[in-house]
């Protein structure tokens, strides 16, 4: 075994496990497959150690790759800590955040703390990267991102919120939603006569609306289902039916009277909250934890 690493070959290892295939992992790279394997089979030599194990739809990590993914990831941490510091000399003249959020959290954002990063730190390039629940805590977990948006999340002992305040999961219709109880407030019941919108599962809102089901024994069954808040927001204006969101995700139809909002009678959806995440250990960059205190002073979410 070397008493030094390749720091160059882990590279090529982390894509190809990032990835998920050697050949996925060279077209990110740019470069040829027989490449990624070599770089690997040097940087296992060099180890003296299996880092990988190949099935027929890829490759993983063995116990062994697992260790060598994390150092990589330390020393990218390491690396963009040092950044950080070198931003801060220059006073935020240039930099990026990475931020991954959910749709519903799009509007909240771009009106809100954008508006003044953007106006402070021109020179700051933010990027957004949207996702569903799973996927941004996969994201922020692997180091994908810096920051992350999430609507009542599962725990995860690798995430720490920085901030997080209960927004209720509501069933939202157009003006004039023909219903046939008066009530202010709507019963699972009456939610689960009426035809449905939702996500997909790997959504935070229909993990939530999952539970309920669970809980109460009762079926709620989309007509549509889809990955796209928009189209959501579209299926309720149309009249089509109910979705269930929070009010933050539909703020500008609520102030432009296009959606109305009305709580339901649940206390598993009364009580879920917004979330904003980093990964545990993670030292964000100065730019980064600008952002995080725009984010938690202006979002609608937090407020």
């Amino acid at each position: 075994m070397a008493e030094s690493i390749t720091e160059s070959r882990i590279v090529y290892f982390y894509e190809a496990v990032r990835c998920g295939t050697i050949r996925a992992a060279a077209d990110w790279l740019n470069v040829a497959p027989s490449a990624v394997s070599r770089q690997i089979g040097l940087l296992e030599a060099e180890l003296d150690a299996s880092l990988v194990e190949r099935h027929a739809r890829g490759v993983k990590p063995t116990e062994a790759g697992t260790f060598v993914i994390e150092y990589f990831r330390e020393q990218m941490a390491h690396k963009d800590d040092l950044l950080s510091r070198l931003q801060e000399l220059r006073g935020l003249r240039i930099g990026h955040v990475n931020v991954v959020l959910g749709e519903g959290f799009v509007s909240d954002v771009m009106s809100g703390p954008m508006q003044l990063f953007s106006k402070q730190y021109p020179g700051i390039a933010v990027n957004l990267d949207l996702g569903g629940t799973n996927e941004v805590m996969r994201k922020i977990t692997e180091d994908e991102g810096e920051i992350g948006l999430l609507y009542n999340p599962p725990h995860e002992p690798k995430l720490v919120t920085r901030a997080s305040r209960m927004q209720p999961l509501m069933a939202i219709v157009a003006p004039g939603f023909p219903r046939e109880s008066r009530s202010q407030t709507m019963t699972i019941q009456e939610l689960a006569s009426y035809p449905l919108a939702a996500t997909h599962p790997s959504f935070g809102t229909r993990q939530m609306l999952q539970a309920v089901e669970f809980a109460d024994k009762i079926r709620l069954e989309p007509i549509v289902t889809t990955n796209s808040i928009a189209i959501l927001k579209q299926f309720a204006k149309s009249g089509l039916g109910i979705v269930c969101l929070p009010e933050f995700s539909v703020s500008t139809e609520l102030d432009a009277k296009e959606l109305v909002a009305i709580p339901i009678e649940h206390p598993l959806l009364a009580t879920a909250e917004a979330h904003v995440v980093t990964r545990v250990g993670r030292k964000l960059s100065v730019a980064s934890n600008k952002m995080l205190q725009f984010m938690t002073s202006q979002m609608r979410a937090f407020r």
